[in-house]
């Protein structure tokens, strides 16, 4: 039997992902009071995306991919990497990534593992970042860029920075980063389908894709 919580270090294919729909969903309560005033609560401390594949196909052969994506990942049960077309980089402007992106900590001489984040509305909300593309990761203590390989590395499973005994970011010195990033993924459902005949008639068919959380 298959593990029920494996992941697939795989990405969806690329050009059909950037023409994907979706965006992030949030998960709040709100009740009305007698008075008229609402009292609101928060059920998710982190947001969710949600994506339809289905849009980005273009050709017989992106639809082929995808069916044959979908089998190796046994429909919902393999988890994957998604490129998201909206959020997939470290800054806002969709510019070269740099190594003063995003702040994501501050050393104090003894931590050596810093988590990626990506902060949203000057920093009312932080994401974690979990899936970031290898090779792509840049970082810099105070304000200078460090050498992946020398003075760290970069689990790209996981997002964490881990930083040699001997490059310890010290005291008050600031931790950024600059970087790509993958979202993991499973397909919402555990059927697809499509017909030819209808494809090349310009009827679509759904792929929907949801965001999983470690």
């Amino acid at each position: 039997m298959a593990e029920i919580s494996s992941f697939h270090d795989v990405r969806f294919p690329l050009g059909v992902s950037f023409g994907a729909t979706g965006g992030p969903e949030w998960r709040n309560e709100i009740v009305t009071l007698i008075s008229g005033h609402e009292k609101r609560n928060a059920r998710w401390a982190q947001s969710r995306r949600h994506f339809d594949a289905g849009t980005g196909l273009r050709s017989l052969h992106d639809l082929r991919e995808v069916l044959a994506f979908f089998e190796a990942r046994h429909g919902s049960l393999h988890a994957f990497r998604f490129r998201d077309p909206f959020d997939h980089l470290s800054n806002e402007n969709g510019g070269e990534v740099l190594p003063g992106d995003q702040s994501i900590g501050t050393g104090d001489g003894r931590t050596t593992a810093f988590q990626l984040t990506k902060s949203y509305g000057g920093g009312a909300y932080v994401r974690p970042i979990t899936k970031p593309v290898a090779g792509s990761v840049r970082i810099a203590v105070g304000g200078v860029e460090m050498i992946e390989g020398e003075a760290l590395t970069v689990d790209s499973l996981t997002g964490i920075v881990t930083f040699t005994p001997e490059s310890i970011p010290p005291v008050g010195a600031s931790v950024t980063a600059g970087f790509v990033f993958d979202v993991a993924v499973r397909f919402d459902t555990d059927r697809l389908t499509a017909s030819i005949a209808s494809f090349k008639a310009g009827e679509i068919p759904s792929v929907p894709i949801i965001e999983v959380k470690a």
